[in-house]
Formats: structure tokens, sequence, C-alpha cells
């Protein structure tokens, strides 16, 4: 099955769209630091907590899909409790980092994102495994939730065949929400040092 034009460019346009709020981040001044110091500490550790949640969520998805995704029904650990554990670990941590810059606008605009563009990436790609796996991914679907996760359907095996060299490649990103919480810290202080100009202002 042919990829749709969004399913093409998710991973340059993410990216592209990261890079951007970095730099709109990087260079607005944030009143609410000095107001309400303990609302936005509240907010950051908060956001650092899902951040972590959500990056070790993907690393767990990782383990089991790793060399596998499209080639097997997996449906065993975090795909036992939800048919996209890794997109729903992802929406976690990318919650995370927008808290994690203790404003209301990033969490809320990355959420709102997340809602209009990641449903279509999860019907395609169900699509396309319906058409490879036929019934047995058809008793998947009918038995494990789409997006959020159902605890009490979960199983894990008592062993299990990993990929090394695959599931290596996939650490990075699989723990990117912790680093992308770095990279606000160290931007959040070039601009408190004068380094970066202020053009905006986020709430």
């Amino acid at each position: 099955m042919k990829k749709s034009v969004i399913q093409r460019l998710r991973v340059p346009l993410t990216n592209i769209f990261a890079v951007l709020l970095f730099v709109y981040f990087a260079t607005s001044n944030r009143p609410w630091e000095v107001t309400y110091p303990l609302f936005t500490s509240i907010f950051f550790f908060t956001g650092l907590v899902l951040a972590a949640i959500g990056s070790f969520g993907r690393l767990w998805c990782s383990l089991y899909i790793a060399g596998w995704k499209t080639k097997v029904v997996i449906t065993e650990g975090p795909y036992s409790i939800s048919r996209n554990p890794l997109y729903f670990f992802s929406f976690i941590g990318a919650t995370g980092v927008g808290l994690a810059t203790e404003t209301i606008f990033m969490p809320l605009l990355l959420i709102i994102l997340f809602a209009f563009y990641y449903p279509h990436i999860i019907r395609k790609e169900e699509e396309k495994l319906l058409a490879r796996h036929g019934q047995s991914f058809q008793n998947y679907l009918d038995s494990v939730p789409k997006f959020f996760p159902r605890l009490s359907n979960l199983t894990e095996p008592q062993e299990y065949t990993v990929n090394p060299i695959i599931f290596r490649t996939h650490i990075f990103s699989a723990l990117w929400f912790i680093w992308m919480v770095g990279i606000l810290e160290i931007l959040e202080e070039l601009h408190d040092l004068g380094m970066i100009p202020t053009l905006f202002t986020l709430y």
C-alpha cells in the first residue's frame, strides 16, 4: 500500500516544526517565571516526569518492535495494552516537553497538533497492517484499544527475541524527549544571559 503524503513527510515536517518551536522558545520572554515561580516550577517538574515516561515508554516499545515492524503482528508487552503504544508514549513525552517550557501555550499547541496529525497516520498504518496480515490483525483490532492503554490486557513473555543492532539505533530516538528538555534548559540559560535576543512573549 502506497504511503500518503502525510506519512512520507511525517519525519521531516516533525523535525522542521521542532526546530521552529525551539527557536520561538529561545527568543521568547516568559513573564510567568517571575510572577508565578511556584506555578512554573510545578509545570517544569511535571513536564520532566512526563518526558521521562514518554522516553522510557518508547524504549519499551522499541524493545518489542525493533526488527519486527510490519513483518509480524506484535501483541505482547506494550502492544498488548495499546495498538499504538509508540504514539501514545510520544504523546505523553511531547506533552511533557511542552510543560517543561513552563508555559500554557506550548503544551496546548502540541496536544492540538498531535490530535489533528496522528489519527491519520494511525489509520493508514492500520490499513496497511490489516491488508498484510488479514484475520490475525483483525482479531488484534477487536481485542486491544487503539490508543489509550488498557492495563488489564498486559501480557509479557518470559523470553523475547530482540534484534540488537536495530534496537541500538532506536535508543537515541526513544530517549529524545529527555534530550529535548535538556536543550530547553540550555536555551533558557543562554536567553537569561542575554546571548539570545528577546523577540516574543510566551505565556
